[in-house]
């Protein structure tokens, strides 16, 4: 707010340079904010947003006049545009577009006060072929980082997971959808210089595309995860699992698998076998009890687990969940990690359920005194923390 409310003053007080140039890029940053994906989780939620904010930040000339419009007037077009293309969202409610709006202007801010004073002395105009080629990737690069680092701490003030796998996961979403928008950023920015303003729409088209094609992935995958979250209930509308038990499972076992630094595609697979955990009870001719497998007998608890994943290949699942399905009752030792965090959240769940106030934290130290061969003692004290921080030991066990 301190930089947006600073950059307006200084443009009010200097005046508006190339108002043609400053509405065309206000006009695309507005659009592309407006149109902003808010359907799902992403990396880049407005890519044709990014692309042309981090587009008038390099710019330095319109069809070969050179601009001057520096990086004052760069952040408050961007930031405004960006706010006008935002009601509707804030409008509605949308939590973290403030946080995607401080983003946006810091994002831009970096850029522009990087690349719009050498272009305004005149240093770049020594620079020719490939130096200011190299120049233009290296400020890519450095934008994209602080995007990164910026989104990561975003992320970790607004939900308090680990901030170092949040960085990771955001550095290898810039091999993604981040290099498309800094590739067509930069892009736009030399075909302005060359051909004008109509060069913009032109360059648009492919972040379009591929914001359509995300969406449909996207919608893609949430019907695979409803097909996976109904199979998961089929244990509950046979009666062998409690109402709940699954979603409460998968839930709590990502949350320890954020607190223990999975990153995104491993807590995906993570989430879906502990959704999937209890299916193979179904093979099952007499029901467990309350579908509590945690007591059972070791032997029977594998027979159970690699009936799970007999049943969670037939169904077309991702190998990776079937394997976490099969080995949740081997010895820690021998476990990934998805299937270490499946079989303590699933115990705990068990013991703490339908146990009164103090099932919680009865249900919790039993697992700590079984971690010399039952269960992971990392996981364990992962589980405890995210207990203690997030206020889940009601949720989990009720």
């Amino acid at each position: 707010m301190l930089l947006a409310l600073g950059c307006l003053a200084g443009t009010l007080w200097e005046g508006v340079d190339n108002r043609g140039v400053a509405l065309a890029f206000g006009v695309l940053v507005g659009v592309g904010e407006w149109a902003r994906w808010t359907g799902a989780d992403v990396r880049e939620a407005a890519p044709l947003g990014a692309a042309g904010a981090l587009a008038y930040a390099l710019l330095g000339a319109d069809a070969g006049v050179a601009t001057h419009d520096g990086p004052l007037q760069v952040v408050t077009v961007v930031c405004a545009a960006a706010l006008l293309g935002n009601v509707p969202h804030i409008a509605d409610g949308r939590r973290p577009t403030l946080d995607h709006l401080a983003r946006r202007v810091l994002t831009v801010g970096f850029a522009a006060v990087c690349f719009q004073p050498l272009r305004g002395r005149g240093v770049l105009e020594q620079w020719g072929g490939p130096a200011y080629a190299l120049l233009l990737v290296a400020l890519l690069v450095l934008t994209a980082l602080c995007d990164a680092v910026l989104a990561a701490a975003q992320a970790h003030s607004r939900t308090g997971w680990p901030f170092v796998p949040l960085l990771r996961d955001e550095l290898r979403g810039l091999l993604c959808i981040g290099s498309a928008v800094c590739a067509t950023g930069a892009v736009m920015a030399l075909a302005v210089a060359v051909a004008g303003l109509w060069a913009l729409p032109v360059f648009c088209l492919p972040l379009l595309l591929t914001q359509l094609s995300l969406r449909r992935y996207a919608a893609v995958r949430a019907t695979y995860r409803q097909t996976i979250a109904s199979l998961a209930r089929a244990t509950e509308t046979a009666g062998y699992t409690p109402a709940g038990h699954a979603r409460r499972v998968a839930e709590l076992s990502q949350a320890v698998g954020r607190d223990l630094g999975l990153s995104q595609a491993e807590l995906t697979v993570l989430e879906y076998a502990a959704l999937m955990h209890d299916i193979g009870q179904l093979s099952l001719v007499d029901p467990v009890p309350a579908g509590a497998t945690a007591g059972l007998p070791a032997a029977e608890q594998r027979r159970i687990a690699l009936l799970g994943g007999a049943v969670v290949r037939q169904t077309g699942v991702a190998a990776a969940v079937a394997v976490v399905v099969e080995r949740q009752a081997d010895p820690y030792r021998e476990q990934p990690v998805a299937a270490r965090i499946v079989r303590a959240v699933n115990a705990y769940e068990e013991k703490a359920r339908d146990a009164g106030p103090g099932g919680p934290l009865t249900a919790l130290e039993e697992l700590r005194l079984a971690t010399a061969g039952d269960y992971a003692p990392e996981v364990v004290e992962s589980l405890a923390r995210v207990l203690s921080r997030d206020c889940l030991t009601l949720r989990a066990a009720g």
